[in-house]
């Protein structure tokens, strides 16, 4: 995707109504439209909802498009916040390209942050997912992985 500025797949705190969306996003995004993500599963995490690639499962979330102007700050910005840095081994996340699923059908290719390798791993050994894939109004937390 070199050269490209996809949108974002959130699904967890920078969606709206949540903490983050008005801190990172609001005023910068051209548009948000409810979206789904085939081949993720939801699991509660300290605050916060993480990613897990496995296929079968669906995550509920938004496609957000930054405003051109935006999106080059607001790229490092989200890096920043998911702690994300490329080919760094101590990632809790990786922003990976992935489809996203519109209510009309249409896929489009998105930037996703997902549980990196060794933190999915934990999840998927003893994680409890969220069932319905939305994590959005979910009120009870799960330990962050390894701390329980």
């Amino acid at each position: 995707m070199s050269g490209t500025r996809p949108p974002f797949f959130v699904y967890g705190t920078l969606r709206p109504g949540e903490r983050n969306h008005d801190l990172f996003l609001r005023g910068r995004t051209r548009s948000e439209q409810p979206a789904r993500m085939p081949g993720l599963v939801l699991h509660p995490g300290p605050g916060y909802p993480y990613a897990v690639e496995e296929a079968g499962g669906t995550a509920t979330g938004d496609l957000v498009t930054a405003l051109p102007a935006a999106y080059e700050e607001l790229l490092a910005e989200l890096d920043a916040l998911e702690e994300y840095v490329p080919g760094d081994p101590r990632n809790l996340y990786e922003r990976v390209a992935r489809d996203a699923v519109l209510a009309d059908g249409a896929a489009v290719r998105a930037w996703v942050y997902v549980a990196a390798p060794s933190v999915a791993a934990r999840l998927r050994a003893s994680g409890r997912p969220i069932a319905s894939g939305e994590w959005h109004g979910t009120t009870a937390d799960a330990p962050a992985p390894g701390s329980g």
